[in-house]
């Protein structure tokens, strides 16, 4: 069984920068490992569609980012630890929301997904 679990979000201020993690356990039925899988951050802010933030690949080799959050945003991973990673920097308001990694076999189709953390930036 495969578990996802968030954790980094919480309370600041605009401007300001969190780092969210996603630590991730377990294999998968055909015992795959977290390190077999890209990986992605998503969110959903209060009222609206659940949206891509990032993706990584399986080595961390190659990225990809939403246009609203490029350049403030970097993700990574460690897969050692069996963990990704997402620095945020310069937050806004706009960045309000939960967030979620997920995990994926074949891009763009996630197959995991954690429960989220809520990120809320103040003006």
């Amino acid at each position: 069984q495969v578990q996802l679990v968030e954790s980094g979000g919480g309370l600041v201020q605009a401007g300001g920068s969190l780092r969210l993690s996603c630590a991730v356990s377990g294999r998968t039925l055909g015992g795959r490992t977290f390190s077999s899988y890209g990986m992605g951050w998503f969110r959903r802010a209060p009222g609206k569609e659940r949206e891509f933030v990032a993706r990584i690949s399986w080595n961390g080799g190659t990225t990809g980012y939403a246009d609203s959050v490029k350049g403030r945003f970097t993700i990574s991973r460690d897969n050692a630890k069996n963990t990704v990673y997402l620095q945020m920097n310069s937050l806004k308001p706009d960045d309000t929301a939960v967030y979620y990694c997920a995990a994926s076999w074949v891009f763009p189709t996630y197959d995991y997904w954690g429960q989220g953390t809520q990120v809320t930036v103040s003006s």
